[in-house]
């Protein structure tokens, strides 16, 4: 089982560079515990601070290793040769491979504030990786259905193939998925037997298409407390705030003993990966769970 983190983006404060300090705090914080993925979001034409993923991710390659990286991406958002460009100086920075976890993005709103017709964003996103790949493979490339593209060519190049990972949910979306990706991302709402199934459903799918898959991860949201008391406490907390929708049994709050025994029922069901994202909002609190998930790696090796 691997353990790797998508370090928040979203921060309320009156200071922009506060958020910027916590994420490379975060991610420095991430390297010392040897967590082995590094991510950050995407979001857009937010109200409050959102330090977008492409600048904010190139800054925290200064305090990451060897191990992988990478950014989500809604990719009906981007213009493709512009994102295969900033993916391939991204891919150059860095000393690992670089993982592309994408999405359609469900938010309509974010979607006319770019101009981007949300109606299409599943054929988008599928010409837009494609477009992508054969400009990392370092094709010329001419598209017309959504982007005026002409002989488009990039440099530099990934020193290494991109590895892809898509978030999908619904059947038609995880067979998409299975179909044209390396990997797979469960959705961070979902509990342990709910997971279970849509893990099966992925397998079933890369069968159909002949595909063996890299990576199946599942994201959770998690709070490691100094002991189990401590941690139930926050845990009501957030529970009591109907924190994000989630029911309890989809947050990841313990003590490490307690982590640990979860991340192993996701390594039991054929997960690879759990990316975690860090729970509670406070600086303190979120760099002591991060250093505790050093304590949990060592019980799950």
């Amino acid at each position: 089982m691997r353990i790797g983190i998508s370090v928040c983006s979203n921060y309320q404060i009156d200071d922009p560079r506060e958020g910027a300090r916590r994420m490379v705090e975060r991610t420095r914080a991430a390297r010392f515990a040897d967590l082995d993925s590094l991510f950050v979001g995407d979001h857009h034409v937010t109200r409050s601070p959102y330090y977008q993923n492409t600048a904010i991710l190139g800054r925290m390659l200064a305090e990451w290793g060897t191990k992988p990286a990478g950014a989500l991406y809604l990719l009906p958002l981007w213009n493709p040769v512009l994102l295969a460009e900033q993916i391939g100086t991204l891919a150059s920075i860095m000393q690992g491979r670089f993982i592309l976890q994408c999405g359609l993005g469900g938010d309509a709103k974010q979607s006319a504030g770019l101009g981007v017709n949300f109606k299409s964003r599943v054929p988008m996103f599928e010409d837009s990786l494609a477009i992508m790949q054969a400009l990392w493979r370092g094709e010329r490339v001419t598209h017309e259905r959504f982007w005026n593209i002409n002989k488009a060519q990039i440099s530099p190049l990934p020193a290494e193939a991109v590895e892809v990972w898509v978030g999908s949910s619904a059947p038609a979306a995880i067979n998409r998925t299975a179909r044209l990706a390396e990997g797979w991302i469960a959705s961070p709402a979902l509990d342990l037997q709910a997971a279970t199934r849509q893990l099966n459903q992925y397998r079933q799918a890369c069968a159909e298409h002949s595909r063996v898959p890299r990576a199946a991860a599942v994201r959770r949201d998690i709070y490691i407390g100094a002991n189990s008391q401590q941690a139930a406490k926050v845990k009501a907390q957030f529970v009591q705030r109907d924190y994000r929708g989630f029911a309890p049994e989809a947050l990841m709050v313990g003590s490490v003993n307690e982590v640990a025994d979860l991340m192993g029922g996701f390594a039991q069901a054929g997960y690879t990966d759990v990316i975690v994202r860090n729970l509670h909002d406070d600086q303190g609190h979120a760099l002591a769970t991060i250093e505790r998930l050093a304590d949990v790696k060592r019980q799950l090796d």
